[in-house]
């Protein structure tokens, strides 16, 4: 759900920033496209003002303010890390957060065109992420369950976007996440919400990784789908040779959770060639091509 009635432009962040931060406040100040809970804008060369847009936000950013600085000191790859609260105010309801800059493209306006470099340097990227998280680590309400508990927004999502021709095999690949075993280790740390617009790209490979407002302990398989949902054709197979710590069980959870994700993917895409709100047309074709690498396997 939306904030009706607050317009974020360029000239709030400013002011907030002027009344907060003031040592910020000089820096160039520019909109960043995009974005799903929040709104981002662009602080200079190295910092970003994320204001949140929906109900949920003020939470996913407090999750971020609490645990990213912890996560972020061992992953290979840079992420955005918190470096000022903005707090609510007359002017602005809610929390916001300044946060260092990722350099790069997002994946949804770019492309990889060094599919073995984006296979290795994800799979080293979640080898760091995928440790035994601490007591006290979120649990997430909209993800992170084996697919069998996830039939109800797949079967959605199927309905409504399944390409005519491939339904049967679409439905194959789920199936058999279904029947896939439970992950029976420890909860893991898991970004949950890798897709296009939440990697960024440079140089043709994986350059960065962003938005971990879904971050949560469990099942490892939720990030695993990346491997079908982000990189290009072919690279699926070397991503799981060297991430090297995923059985055939956790596998065939991944590809289930790339087949709903990609699906997910084609229907926002589809919202917004339609104008619909919360659609983003450039998902559209990232998630038809995953769905395609999600029907070839690995």
């Amino acid at each position: 759900m939306t904030n009706p009635g607050i317009e974020i432009t360029a000239n709030l962040v400013h002011t907030l920033l002027r009344e907060q931060h003031p040592d910020l406040a000089g820096l160039a100040i520019r909109e960043v496209p995009g974005g799903w809970d929040n709104q981002q804008w662009r602080l200079g060369d190295e910092l970003a003002v994320r204001m949140p847009r929906t109900e949920q936000a003020p939470d996913l950013q407090r999750k971020e303010r609490r645990w990213l600085p912890l996560l972020a000191s061992r992953l290979p790859l840079p992420v955005p890390v918190p470096v000022r609260t903005g707090e609510p105010s007359a002017r602005f309801p809610k929390p916001w957060t300044v946060m260092t800059w990722v350099p790069g493209e997002p994946l949804d306006h770019s492309s990889i065109s060094r599919g073995d470099d984006a296979a290795d340097t994800l799979a080293h990227f979640l080898r760091a992420l995928h440790v035994e998280a601490p007591a006290g680590a979120p649990i997430s309400e909209d993800r992170g369950d084996h697919p069998a508990k996830c039939t109800d927004g797949f079967d959605h999502f199927f309905h409504a976007v399944v390409p005519d021709g491939l339904a049967d095999d679409v439905r194959a690949v789920w199936d058999d996440a279904v029947a896939a075993p439970e992950w029976e280790g420890p909860p893991l740390w898991v970004h949950g919400d890798l897709h296009p617009a939440n990697v960024v790209v440079a140089d043709g490979t994986l350059s960065g990784v962003i938005d971990f407002g879904a971050v949560f302990a469990g099942d490892p398989a939720w990030d695993l789908a990346a491997a079908w949902v982000i990189l290009p054709e072919g690279a699926a197979s070397r991503f799981f040779d060297v991430y090297a710590q995923a059985d055939e069980g956790t596998i065939r959870r991944a590809r289930g959770l790339a087949a709903l994700k990609s699906l997910f993917l084609m229907l926002m895409g589809r919202n917004g060639d339609r104008g619909l709100p919360g659609g983003q047309p450039t998902w559209g074709p990232a998630g038809r091509a995953a769905l395609d690498r999600v029907l070839r396997g690995r």
